[in-house]
C-alpha cells in the first residue's frame, strides 16, 4: 500500500514504523472474514482493512475525528487478522501506533477518561481489585440477573497454598493482578503440577501487573512503567539460575513476550527487556518440553474428573503467541476426550476490558462462541486466559476452568 507521510510524521519513529507496516498491506480483504468486530457490525471501518485505511489517512495528514477514534477503539486486538494475512501485516503494532496518534489529536470526554483511568487502575492493582470484587460477590445474590452475570461467584473452595519445594530446577511465576483474586487455584495448580515434575515455581514479590490492561487502554506510559518494574523484579531470578518466566494467563504472556519490542527505544531497558522476552514461556510450552516425564505424571494421576472437554483457544495464545495445538495435545495425553469446536479461531469477546467498554458486541461474540463450545455437550470448557474464563462462565452453567486445573489431580 503506497503511503506518503505528512510533514509532522516524516522524521518520527512512529511515523516511519507505521509507513513500513502499511506498505505491506495489499488490500486483499482476507482479514474481513476472520475479524470479530466486522462479523458483528458489518462495517468495513470496523475491520482490519478499514482501520488500516484510517491510520493511513491519519499519517498522511487527513482530518481525524471522534469517529476515527471509535472505529479504532472497537477493535478487540485479537490479531486473528495477523494469522489470516498472506502479506504478514503487523496489524497489532500498527493499531498501537494509530490509537496513540489519534488520542493525541482527539480529546476524550471526561466520562470516557474517568472510566478508562478507573478500569486501568483498579484491575491492575490487586489491593484495590480484590476488596472491590469481594464486596461485589457479597451483594451478588441481591443484584438483577444482568448485573449478577458480570460478577463472578466466589470460588466454593480455599485453594492450597503455593508449594515451594527446593528443587534444583527453578522457574519464576507471574502471579498476575485480577487472576489472583478471581481464580487463585490456577497458579496453585500450576505450582503443584510443576512440583511433581521436579520444578519449583517461585513468585517474584516485587512484580505486579504485566502492563497489558493499562497499555491497551492507551495509557502507554503506565504500561511501560509496569514493564520496567517487572523486568527489575525478574532479572535477579534469571541471574540466579531460573530457567524461565512462566505465564498462566495467555493475555499476560503475549505482552511479556513483546516487552523487547515495546522497550526497544529505551537505552536503559532495551537489552534487559530482550532477555525477559526470550525467557518467557506459556505454561503449556513448559509442560510440553518435559517430554517423557509427562507420561509418568499422567500414569500416576487419578482418573479425570471430566471426560468430555472443549478447549477455547484464547486469541492471545493462538494469534498473539502463535501457540496452537499444544494444550490440546497435553489434555489428550492426560486421557481427556477433546471435542471439536467450530470457528475456533474467533474471539470470545472478552479482550481485556473490552467486555466492559463494549458489552453489546462482547455479548454477541460470547453467545456465538458458547454455541460452538457447547454444541457437543461437553462436561467442561477449558481455556488458557483468565479474561476468557470469566467472560465465558458468565454466559453458561457449564463449568469453565483453566486447563491446568484438569491436570492437577
Amino acid at each position: 500500500m503506497q503511503t506518503t507521510l505528512s510533514e509532522p510524521f516524516k522524521n518520527t519513529a512512529d511515523g516511519q514504523e507505521a509507513e513500513r507496516i502499511l506498505r505491506n498491506c495489499v488490500h486483499c480483504g482476507f482479514c474481513l472474514a476472520t475479524c470479530p468486530s466486522y462479523q458483528i457490525l458489518g462495517n468495513e471501518l470496523d475491520s482490519p482493512r478499514g482501520r488500516i485505511y484510517l491510520i493511513k489517512q491519519l499519517v498522511e495528514g487527513s482530518e481525524v475525528t471522534a469517529k476515527t477514534q471509535l472505529h479504532l477503539d472497537r477493535c478487540l486486538t485479537c490479531r486473528n487478522c495477523e494469522t489470516t494475512c498472506p502479506s504478514g501485516v503487523e496489524y497489532g503494532k500498527l493499531l498501537d501506533i494509530g490509537r496513540a496518534l489519534v488520542d493525541a489529536q482527539v480529546p476524550r470526554s471526561a466520562i470516557d477518561k474517568i472510566q478508562r483511568t478507573v478500569l486501568g487502575k483498579v484491575i491492575s492493582t490487586p489491593l484495590l481489585f480484590t476488596p472491590l470484587l469481594r464486596i461485589g460477590q457479597a451483594v451478588r445474590p441481591l443484584l438483577p440477573r444482568a448485573l449478577k452475570a458480570e460478577i463472578p461467584a466466589k470460588p466454593a473452595f480455599t485453594p492450597s497454598k503455593l508449594i515451594a519445594h527446593a528443587h534444583p530446577r527453578r522457574m519464576v511465576l507471574l502471579e498476575g493482578c485480577a487472576q489472583s483474586a478471581l481464580a487463585p487455584n490456577i497458579n496453585a495448580a500450576a505450582t503443584r503440577v510443576l512440583d511433581r515434575l521436579g520444578i519449583t515455581l517461585l513468585p517474584a514479590s516485587a512484580a505486579g501487573c504485566c502492563g497489558a490492561v493499562t497499555f491497551h487502554l492507551n495509557d502507554h506510559a503506565g504500561g511501560l512503567a509496569a514493564m520496567r518494574r517487572n523486568i527489575d523484579a525478574w532479572l535477579p531470578h534469571l541471574d540466579n539460575g531460573a530457567e524461565a518466566i512462566v505465564m498462566t494467563a495467555s493475555g499476560c504472556g503475549v505482552l511479556v513476550k513483546e516487552y523487547a519490542w515495546h522497550l526497544r527505544k529505551d537505552p536503559a531497558y532495551a537489552d534487559k527487556a530482550a532477555r525477559i522476552s526470550a525467557a518467557t514461556r506459556d505454561l503449556s510450552e513448559v509442560l510440553l518440553a518435559e517430554g517423557e516425564k509427562l507420561t509418568d505424571l499422567f500414569t500416576r494421576a487419578s482418573p479425570p474428573d471430566y471426560a468430555r472437554v472443549t478447549f477455547h483457544a484464547p486469541c492471545t495464545l493462538q494469534h498473539g503467541q502463535k501457540i496452537t495445538g499444544v494444550v490440546e495435545t497435553l489434555l489428550a495425553r492426560a486421557g481427556f476426550e477433546l471435542l471439536a469446536v467450530a470457528e475456533s479461531n474467533l474471539c470470545c469477546g472478552s479482550a481485556g476490558t473490552y467486555s466492559i467498554l463494549y458489552p453489546q458486541i462482547a455479548h454477541a461474540l460470547q453467545t456465538r462462541k458458547l454455541a460452538n463450545l457447547e454444541l457437543n455437550a461437553p462436561d467442561v470448557i477449558v481455556t488458557a486466559n483468565i479474561g476468557c474464563l470469566n467472560h465465558l462462565q458468565s454466559g453458561t452453567s457449564t463449568p469453565v476452568k483453566h486447563w491446568i486445573e484438569l491436570l492437577d489431580r
